[in-house]
């Protein structure tokens, strides 16, 4: 008899944070080769977009890995 597979809520969470991630990173470096679309925007130097598209790409790609529903487990029964 077959068990029942739950796909855990952090695989989705991860996905999130990537897909969220890599548009704002897409539109930080958009923004770095245009500067012309943010220029009334304080600080603009610091690239904000660019770091935190980075940081939630990275932590949601290793959510997403981490927590893949399909990968083979070693389970002995």
């Amino acid at each position: 008899m077959e068990t029942e597979h739950q796909v855990p809520i952090w695989f989705f969470v991860g996905g999130t944070l990537l897909i969220y991630g890599v548009i704002i990173l897409g539109a930080g470096l958009y923004a770095l080769v245009d500067p012309s679309q943010d220029a009334n925007i304080a600080m603009r130097y610091l690239h904000a977009d660019i770091w935190w598209g980075a940081v939630m790409a990275v932590v949601g790609a290793f959510y997403t890995v981490r927590f893949f529903p399909w990968r083979k487990t070693d389970k002995q029964d």
